[in-house]
């Protein structure tokens, strides 16, 4: 069985090429699904959430019916972009109080089974992708999960690399509540075996019978109040039934001429735009690829825009974050003069920025998903991203459904002075983040991400610069070696990949850099990206060697 520290890329994987539509993503079976709906007269939006239903069937070690999705789309016809926001929010009832009467303080990830009901949030995903049709696709609901149903029903060989994470998370399982439900006989399935699923694929006819409604507010939502209630959790019935997806407009900058979109928080998209626009101001296609300058660069950018995001990204409906003055020129500027050339700084701060007063005034201080994206031949094109968070989430499944809740309340901070501070009815920062590029006219260039945690921005910032700076295809500029900070903001270790030569890994070290060369592929995210050729509408696509999937084209 292979490892993740032991995944050579033995053989040359070419960029896929089609013209009619086209859709990658980590499971070549949910990959088929989305294509499958372009075939039947879906758009991109419809053949997204295809895919991202199928891959909650075939992939729950990192998606599901309890996590949360963000979706970018282009319209072609507008040459537009728009955002859906799927993520859920924390219980009304729980706050930091409570959580101190509970002995629960300092940090929010992790603990014992004491602490897990306390980070399940309300699962967006379910919403998310009714919104994601209703707003943009052409097909119904139904009509788009049938792929999903018929997997779950009928079963499908689990991939090789999904089963090798399964089983790593067998213990989660087992420590939780009904988890035997993603279980055959006591363990994880093993490569090829084949997996069935009645009670996800339950509940996916339920959502195609009666929408989100018989989700929230059907037997699916009482499983899931009932089994957090016995564990101490304080989720109820009115938090899921007032759960909505939203539709802020997508924040932007550009980069090499190409408008990069992202959505906005309390998504961590606003960290990539903030690299880019530091990394604007450097000849980055002039550096040799292998070379310490250019890893520097990249690593030192990453670094400032994770200082500023991991303060200001909380939710917008609660803390007023100051997107507009972060993105501006002059702000850059001032970030690009704390560059050091010649040495490394783990310990840069948040900037100052002018705030309204719902902003609180900065002070000094302080993955587990799928990714997919969706093309189709008449150039809409949709980013779609879907999570559990850290693997099966908390491992808490609702008795009788075949998915666990996810994590996403790890996210939150507990420092009650943070913009990003727990609030009942709040939404956590998300780690999770499509992302997407025009050219200067509107029209599509590219649709891409990179799943992760917090490896996410960085692999945005790698993969798209290899494409703009280096002029690279999709699979090419997939396939290069990434970095990844740890643990995932301005402080912390630099975990290289292999393939990054080690006299450039000794030279890091040499000027300041906490240095840990990984062979672990998993640690450096995976993913996916189709391109659009302005002048013909051909689609090149590119899948991550570092997963099972594949992009798939007609």
């Amino acid at each position: 069985m292979p490892h993740a520290d032991n995944l050579p890329f033995r053989s040359r994987r070419p960029s896929i090429v089609a013209k009619g539509g086209m859709v990658a993503t980590t499971q070549p079976l949910a990959a088929q699904a989305g294509v499958d709906i372009l075939r039947a007269g879906g758009n991109a939006a419809d053949a997204a959430v295809a895919t991202a239903a199928a891959l909650a069937v075939t992939e729950p070690t990192s998606t599901g019916l309890g996590g949360d999705c963000f979706a970018l789309f282009h319209d072609a016809s507008s040459k537009t972009v728009q955002a859906v926001n799927g993520s859920g929010r924390a219980p009304a009832v729980l706050t930091i109080d409570l959580l101190a009467e509970r002995g629960i303080s300092g940090s929010f990830m992790g603990g014992g089974p004491e602490v897990r009901p306390h980070l399940v949030t309300v699962p967006g995903t379910t919403a998310g992708w009714a919104d994601t049709i209703e707003r943009h696709g052409r097909m119904t609901l139904a009509d788009v999960l049938q792929p999903a149903i018929r997997l779950a029903e009928e079963g499908f060989p689990v991939s090789p690399l999904i089963a090798v994470y399964w089983d790593e998370q067998m213990p989660l399982l087992e420590a939780g509540p009904h988890g035997d439900e993603l279980m055959i006989d006591g363990h994880a399935p093993r490569p090829g075996e084949i997996w069935r699923n009645p009670g996800v694929a339950a509940a996916l006819r339920l959502i195609a019978e009666g929408g989100p409604a018989a989700f929230y507010g059907g037997e699916p939502g009482r499983a899931i109040v009932e089994v957090l209630e016995s564990l101490g959790g304080v989720m109820t019935l009115d938090d899921l039934a007032r759960h909505h997806s939203t539709f802020d407009a997508p924040i932007s900058t550009t980069y090499r001429g190409m408008t990069v979109y992202e959505c906005p928080p309390n998504g961590q998209g606003l960290t990539v735009l903030l690299a880019l626009n530091i990394l604007e101001g450097f000849d980055i296609a002039a550096m040799d690829r292998d070379s310490p300058q250019y890893w520097h660069t990249l690593i030192e950018a990453l670094r400032l825009g994770f200082a500023d995001s991991r303060w200001f990204v909380a939710d917008p409906a609660v803390t007023d974050v100051p997107v507009r003055a972060l993105l501006s020129a002059e702000y850059a500027e001032r970030r690009r003069a704390l560059f050091d050339p010649a040495a490394a700084n783990a310990a840069h701060e948040h900037g100052a920025v002018a705030a309204s007063p719902a902003q609180p005034a900065p002070v000094a201080g302080g993955s587990d998903t799928v990714y997919l994206t969706a093309v189709d031949g008449e150039g809409n094109a949709c980013s779609f991203i879907n999570s559990n968070y850290a693997g099966f989430g908390t491992g808490i499944v609702p008795r009788g459904w075949g998915f666990s809740m996810q994590n996403r309340g790890a996210g939150f901070s507990l420092d009650r002075d943070h913009p990003n501070a727990l609030e009942g009815g709040k939404r956590p920062y998300h780690t999770i983040i499509p992302a997407m590029t025009t050219y200067e006219d509107g029209t599509l260039h590219a649709s891409f991400g990179v799943k992760g945690g917090f490896m996410q921005p960085p692999g945005h910032v790698l993969v798209l610069s290899n494409m703009l700076d280096r002029g690279m295809k999709p699979q090419e500029a997939l396939d290069a070696p990434r970095f990844a900070l740890q643990p995932g903001d301005a402080a912390g270790s630099v975990l290289l990949e292999t393939g990054i030569p080690v006299e450039t890994m000794s030279a890091l070290a040499a000027i300041g850099h906490d240095v840990v060369p990984s062979t672990n592929r998993f640690a450096f995210g995976t993913g996916h990206a189709i391109v659009r050729d302005r002048e013909s509408g051909v689609l090149w696509g590119g899948a991550d060697p570092r997963a099972d999937g594949t992009a798939i084209g007609y």
